[in-house]
């Protein structure tokens, strides 16, 4: 699984953003970071862009399967 590290990044800056006038932000930051990204790895999350290439196979694969249903119905009659 990959996650996406513009979603990680994101997140990251918001909570920079917040902790703005802390000394400690930056370790801070970089401690979330690591906490976020293993919670969405262990959420075994995916990306947008993986979501919708498998979305298109899973639409040629059926139209695929409807064409082959439709010659077998064809040779069977």
């Amino acid at each position: 699984m990959l996650i996406n590290d513009r979603i990680i990044e994101k997140i990251n800056g918001s909570i920079n953003a917040v902790l703005e006038n802390n000394r400690l932000s930056n370790d801070l930051g970089n401690n979330l970071k690591a906490i976020i990204t293993s919670i969405l790895r262990k959420l075994d999350v995916v990306t947008r862009e993986e979501f919708d290439v498998q979305q298109q196979v899973l639409l040629a694969t059926r139209a695929k399967l409807e064409e082959l249903e439709k010659k077998i119905n064809e040779l069977v009659r």
